[in-house]
């Protein structure tokens, strides 16, 4: 009986998470969310929202890490690049991490 119980229960308490799961992804299809929404774009910011999500970055995260403003050239991008990279190298006992934050930062300033 006890078995019975807990298993009633559970199946409560789950089936009021689904319920409440899919209303929440209902009025988020309803709202103009999700994979459609950002399938269709809409002009320049689709295309900069797509990039963000694809790449994983934002252009400003991308110029933090590179120590560059928005508009700045491609000389100055190449130069703070191969310096961060080089300083980041693990064989001189730099951070894996960070020289692969710093590719995806130059990939993404030159999808831009």
């Amino acid at each position: 009986r006890i078995i019975a119980q807990v298993l009633v229960s559970v199946g409560t308490v789950v089936g009021r998470a689904f319920f409440a799961a899919y209303k929440q992804a209902a009025a988020n299809a309803a709202a103009g969310g999700g994979p459609a929404a950002a399938a269709r774009g809409s002009g320049k910011e689709g295309v900069v929202d797509a990039l963000t999500r694809k790449t994983g970055m934002s252009m400003e995260e991308a110029c933090q890490i590179l120590n560059i403003s928005k508009d700045a050239d491609l000389a100055q991008l190449t130069k703070n690049y191969e310096h961060l990279f080089n300083v980041n190298e693990s064989a001189k006992g730099g951070s894996f991490y960070l020289q692969s934050k710093v590719v995806r930062a130059k990939e993404r300033f030159e999808m831009e």
